[in-house]
Order: structure tokens, then sequence, then C-alpha cells
């Protein structure tokens, strides 16, 4: 129970009064975080709805649930807690209530993530869709498929009819890819040629195969577009899209996601822009642990991120910044820390539109080190430094952590 503790304080909610967090969660299989509020209509419409869940079937099963109130007042939270027969957690807590925000990324509510009763690792964020399709919890607590479950056991291979299996699919790849896409959809279309020139060319020598998944409307669109492609694919209409579509987040066409075809984990889930643009001699293209902002800030609207400002920097000074952040960003990576590093050594992409919201000015022959929090509304925060050293980068962080450094709110 100390993970627990840890993440939502000593003391928890009940109506009756308070309780210690490790007494109310002991024994438990799995623990719903439910972020709501009154003043949302969505939330009033299903909060009854688990509510009957939780007491009929749910709560039996080992389920408990606590509430993360985005209430505006305390008068408010206790009149919409007063319809709720589980836990909450106490409305004064609103550092541990943005805590929770922002590292299950709830970005509207309502928002029902699940967590093992054990050790509190994630189960799912999407608990409000799992148990809206599950009531009763006969798949409680809903854990999703591993990588290799989702992707099945058999693949087309070509159009007559041939077939691979997973075995030897994993057999013969070092790297599986994913590519989500459609023959009705005009950019798909003018991407396919290009991954099947970069595919055929360097990619498939070195360990990629791809499995197509399609999107397409009907069989005959299908066969019309997979008979272009010189990969393997799932079959048109096959439940395995929508599986794989939700695992890895896939909003739009083309997508295009690398997994190590051993171990199932992924390697990089935007891999699109770098067919054509990234070295192949650095496939799989793995994230760097330092980025450069002008390729595309992946990740930098839900996690938050160091950035070095330094296009009006000589060239010998974005240099060594780089060599100084470049070991610490190494670092916070493998310790798989909630932290991004990007620096922008030129006037390209977005760096203009955030020299703009953070009030940074012009281009600097100084570094300008910042650090975005976009997933906590919008705030950042200005390193008063004008050289970047392990020192100074450090500090920064280290003064950040212990809330020591004046918000600001992005403009």
């Amino acid at each position: 129970m100390a993970a627990f503790t840890e993440m939502l304080g000593d003391k928890l909610m009940t109506s009756s009064g308070e309780v210690s967090t490790a007494t109310a969660l002991d024994g438990k299989k799995a623990v719903g975080l439910y972020f709501s509020a009154h003043w949302c209509p969505p939330c009033r419409g299903f909060t009854p709805k688990l509510a009957e869940w939780y007491s009929a079937s749910l709560k039996a099963k080992g389920m408990e649930i606590v509430f993360v109130s985005s209430d505006k007042d305390e008068s408010q939270f206790k009149d919409y807690y007063g319809e709720q027969p589980w836990l909450a957690l106490p409305f004064a807590a609103r550092d541990i209530k943005a805590k929770l925000s922002k590292k299950f990324k709830v970005n509207g509510i309502p928002s029902f993530v699940i967590l093992d009763g054990e050790t509190a690792a994630t189960i799912t964020t999407e608990g409000r869709e799992a148990v809206s399709e599950d009531p009763t919890g006969k798949d409680f607590p809903w854990k999703p498929p591993s990588f290799f479950e989702a992707l099945g056991t058999e693949f087309l291979q070509g159009m007559d009819g041939d077939t691979v299996d997973l075995d030897e699919l994993k057999a013969s790849a070092k790297v599986i890819g994913l590519y989500f896409s459609a023959h009705w959809c005009p950019p798909c279309r003018q991407f396919t040629p290009k991954l099947i020139e970069a595919y055929e060319s360097d990619l498939k020598a070195k360990g990629l195969e791809i499995v197509f998944v399609s999107s397409d409307k009907n069989a005959s669109e299908f066969s019309e577009y997979y008979g272009t492609m010189p990969w393997l694919a799932i079959p048109q209409g096959d439940k395995r899209k929508n599986v794989l579509s939700k695992m890895f987040g896939v909003q739009g066409i083309p997508s295009f996601v690398l997994v190590d075809a051993a171990t199932g984990e992924t390697i990089n889930d935007n891999a699109r822009g770098k067919i054509g643009s990234a070295p192949v001699d650095e496939f799989p293209w793995y994230p760097k642990a330092l980025c450069d902002m002008t390729e595309g800030p992946d990740g930098i609207n839900e996690t938050t991120a160091l950035c070095l400002m330094m296009e009006g920097c000589a060239a010998d000074v974005s240099a060594a910044a780089i060599a100084a952040v470049g070991p610490i960003a190494e670092a916070s990576k493998a310790k798989k820390a909630d932290l991004l590093f990007f620096y922008a050594a030129k006037s390209e992409g977005p760096t203009g539109q955030i020299r703009q919201l953070c009030g940074l000015g012009e281009p600097k022959p100084a570094p300008q080190m910042i650090l975005l929090d976009i997933p906590d509304n919008g705030g950042y925060y200005v390193s008063p430094a004008t050289e970047v050293t392990s020192e100074t980068v450090n500090g920064f962080l280290e003064a950040f952590q212990a809330g020591a450094l004046e918000r600001k709110q992005l403009g």
C-alpha cells in the first residue's frame, strides 16, 4: 500500500469521515481513480451508472474507486460526493489532484483510470470505456492485451491466399512496422510509394517486416490497395484493426508504428516522418533523449519539457550546451522520468511560436532555458542562467521539482 499512500496521501475520505489510505485500499484487486465534477454534464450522466455497476458487481470483485474532484469549491464537492458510494481524495488536496491529472494526462472529464491494487501500476487509462462495455466485470480488471495478443497469429502474404503465422513473422523480422492506411485517404496514397521504396531499397534488409492495418471501407478497395504493397496485411474488417488502433492511439492515417519483434516493446509510435528524412543507418529510429525541436517536438503537449532556445547563438555555444544537456537527458530517459528534452539551434518549426507564448523576445547570443509544462494548464518556467552547464541544468530541474520556481502562464 506504500505506492498508493505516496500517490494519494495518507488519508482518504468516506461518507463518514477520513480513513487511512493504506487501510482503505488493502487487499483490493484494482483501484479506479474517477476524475469528475458536478458542473460537468457528462459526469453527472456517467456517475449514477458507475455507482450502480460498482454496488451491484464491481465492489464484490475487488474494485475500489477514489473520486478525484474537479469541482469549483468544497461545497460543490460535498454535494456531489454525497451521491457516490466510494472513497474520495480530500478536496483540500489540490496539489495531489493536480499531480494525478498530470501523471495520467487527464485532459477531459469524466475520466476513469484503473490501477493494479497491489502495485498501483496503470492497467488502463480508458477505464470509462472498459466498464461501460463490461459493467458486470466479466473481464475485470480489464487488462489490455499484450502487443502480440493484439497483433494476432495469422497474416495475409499477397493476394493469392498465402498466409504467414506469427512465429514466422517473428523469426524473419527484427522490427515489425504497423502501417495504418486506406485507399480512400489521399495522404496515404501519397505516402505509400515512399514507404515501398524505403522498404525495398533499405529497410527490409535491415530486418523490417511491415503489416498493413487497413481502414478500407470494403474488400474491393482493400484488394486494389493491398495489391500495390510488398508486405503482409491483416484482412480488411478484422477486429484486430480497432484493437491495434486503440493500443497505439491512432487518430489519423497514414500512421506508421515500429515495434521490437522480439519483445513487443514500442520503438517509435510516430515513425511516418522518418521515412525519407531520417538517416537509414539510424534505423529503427529509437527516440533520442535530446531532440532537435525543429524536427517536430513530439510529446511536448503531453509531457513536461526542458527546452534550450539557442537560435541566436554561435555554433560553438550551441554545441557546448547540447554536450552539457545530452548526458542529463540520457540519464533521465534511462530512469523513464516523465520529462522531455529539446534544443533549437535555428529558427524553424515551432521555435517562433514558443518564443511568443513564453514572452522570450527575439533570439539572443546567449542560450535561454525554459521548462514547458503544458500539461499543467499551460505553465512554464524560465531559468535565469545565461550559460548552459550540467550545474545550471540540474539546478533548474531540482528547483522545479522542489516547487521553488515562479510559474508563468503561456500567453
